[in-house]
Protein backbone atom coordinates (compact mmCIF):
# COMPACT_ATOMS: atom_id res chain seq x y z
CA UNK A 1 0.00 0.00 0.00
CA UNK A 2 1.34 2.92 -0.88
CA UNK A 3 2.43 5.49 1.98
CA UNK A 4 1.56 8.92 0.91
CA UNK A 5 0.55 11.06 -2.40
CA UNK A 6 -2.85 10.11 -4.46
CA UNK A 7 -4.25 6.89 -3.10
CA UNK A 8 -6.84 7.02 -6.16
CA UNK A 9 -5.88 4.08 -8.09
CA UNK A 10 -6.92 5.27 -11.43
CA UNK A 11 -5.09 8.86 -10.75
CA UNK A 12 -2.07 7.08 -9.45
CA UNK A 13 -1.86 4.96 -12.63
CA UNK A 14 -2.65 8.04 -14.90
CA UNK A 15 -0.01 9.95 -13.25
CA UNK A 16 2.96 7.13 -13.64
CA UNK A 17 2.57 6.69 -16.97
CA UNK A 18 2.03 10.69 -18.33
CA UNK A 19 4.83 11.19 -20.71
CA UNK A 20 6.39 15.45 -21.33
CA UNK A 21 3.44 17.44 -22.60
CA UNK A 22 1.10 15.03 -21.99
CA UNK A 23 -2.40 16.49 -20.79
CA UNK A 24 -4.79 15.73 -17.72
CA UNK A 25 -7.83 17.47 -17.29
CA UNK A 26 -9.00 18.37 -13.75
CA UNK A 27 -12.65 19.79 -14.11
CA UNK A 28 -15.67 20.83 -12.45
CA UNK A 29 -19.28 18.75 -12.62
CA UNK A 30 -20.22 20.54 -15.56
CA UNK A 31 -17.27 20.26 -17.91
CA UNK A 32 -18.34 18.05 -20.81
CA UNK A 33 -16.42 15.02 -21.29
CA UNK A 34 -14.80 13.77 -24.99
CA UNK A 35 -16.39 10.83 -25.83
CA UNK A 36 -13.25 8.88 -26.30
CA UNK A 37 -11.81 10.34 -23.22
CA UNK A 38 -11.48 8.31 -19.93
CA UNK A 39 -13.07 9.71 -16.95
CA UNK A 40 -12.32 9.57 -13.47
CA UNK A 41 -15.76 10.38 -11.41
CA UNK A 42 -14.32 11.61 -8.00
CA UNK A 43 -18.40 13.87 -7.19
CA UNK A 44 -20.10 12.91 -4.46
CA UNK A 45 -22.18 15.36 -4.23
CA UNK A 46 -22.76 19.12 -5.20
CA UNK A 47 -19.36 20.80 -3.69
CA UNK A 48 -17.32 17.53 -3.05
CA UNK A 49 -14.19 17.11 -3.66
CA UNK A 50 -13.49 20.62 -4.13
CA UNK A 51 -11.67 21.71 -7.67
CA UNK A 52 -8.82 23.37 -5.41
CA UNK A 53 -8.73 20.37 -3.42
CA UNK A 54 -8.13 17.82 -6.27
CA UNK A 55 -5.82 20.27 -7.87
CA UNK A 56 -3.10 20.67 -4.81
CA UNK A 57 -3.34 16.63 -4.75
CA UNK A 58 -2.42 15.82 -8.41
CA UNK A 59 -0.01 18.95 -8.40
CA UNK A 60 1.73 17.83 -5.25
CA UNK A 61 2.43 13.93 -7.70
CA UNK A 62 2.36 15.77 -10.50
CA UNK A 63 5.28 17.64 -12.31
CA UNK A 64 3.60 20.28 -14.00
CA UNK A 65 5.27 22.21 -16.80
CA UNK A 66 2.03 24.56 -18.13
CA UNK A 67 -1.37 24.94 -16.93
CA UNK A 68 -4.07 25.88 -19.28
CA UNK A 69 -7.31 27.58 -18.39
CA UNK A 70 -10.30 29.56 -19.61
CA UNK A 71 -10.00 32.98 -20.23
CA UNK A 72 -13.44 33.16 -18.59
CA UNK A 73 -12.67 31.95 -15.34
CA UNK A 74 -10.89 36.20 -14.77
CA UNK A 75 -14.14 37.69 -14.49
CA UNK A 76 -16.52 35.05 -13.94
CA UNK A 77 -14.81 33.20 -11.20
CA UNK A 78 -11.96 35.50 -9.70
CA UNK A 79 -11.77 33.20 -6.77
CA UNK A 80 -10.56 30.26 -9.15
CA UNK A 81 -8.76 32.53 -11.06
CA UNK A 82 -6.28 33.88 -8.00
CA UNK A 83 -6.41 30.27 -6.57
CA UNK A 84 -4.88 28.85 -10.08
CA UNK A 85 -2.41 31.90 -10.28
CA UNK A 86 -1.10 31.48 -7.07
CA UNK A 87 -1.17 27.23 -7.31
CA UNK A 88 0.65 27.27 -10.10
CA UNK A 89 2.94 30.64 -9.68
CA UNK A 90 1.51 32.57 -12.42
CA UNK A 91 2.58 29.47 -15.21
CA UNK A 92 -0.82 29.73 -16.64
CA UNK A 93 -2.16 30.26 -20.38
CA UNK A 94 -5.43 31.40 -20.80
CA UNK A 95 -7.92 30.00 -24.07
CA UNK A 96 -11.20 30.76 -24.94
CA UNK A 97 -13.80 28.27 -23.09
CA UNK A 98 -14.90 26.89 -26.48
CA UNK A 99 -10.74 26.36 -26.96
CA UNK A 100 -10.57 25.00 -24.05
CA UNK A 101 -12.99 21.94 -24.83
CA UNK A 102 -11.68 21.21 -27.86
CA UNK A 103 -8.18 20.68 -26.24
CA UNK A 104 -9.75 18.51 -24.00
CA UNK A 105 -10.11 16.15 -26.61
CA UNK A 106 -6.02 15.56 -26.03
CA UNK A 107 -6.61 14.37 -22.66
CA UNK A 108 -5.42 11.66 -20.94
CA UNK A 109 -8.33 11.81 -18.49
CA UNK A 110 -10.58 14.39 -17.47
CA UNK A 111 -11.09 14.01 -13.62
CA UNK A 112 -14.50 15.20 -12.62
CA UNK A 113 -14.81 17.06 -9.51
CA UNK A 114 -17.86 17.94 -7.23
CA UNK A 115 -17.44 21.87 -7.80
CA UNK A 116 -20.16 23.39 -8.97
CA UNK A 117 -18.77 26.93 -9.80
CA UNK A 118 -17.96 28.05 -13.18
CA UNK A 119 -15.26 27.63 -15.22
CA UNK A 120 -13.40 25.60 -12.33
CA UNK A 121 -11.55 23.56 -14.84
CA UNK A 122 -7.72 23.71 -15.66
CA UNK A 123 -5.36 21.03 -18.12
CA UNK A 124 -2.18 20.21 -16.60
CA UNK A 125 0.50 19.74 -18.75
CA UNK A 126 3.25 17.24 -17.49
CA UNK A 127 6.67 18.21 -17.50
CA UNK A 128 9.93 16.12 -16.43
CA UNK A 129 11.83 15.93 -12.98
CA UNK A 130 15.05 16.45 -14.96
Amino acid sequence: MKRHGILNSAIAKVLVDLGHTDYIVIGDAGLPVPSHVPKIDLALKAGTPTFQEVVRLVHEDMVVEQTIAAEEVKEQNPVQHQFIEQQFQGNVVYVSHEEFKELTKKAKVVIRTGEITPYSNCILQSGVFF
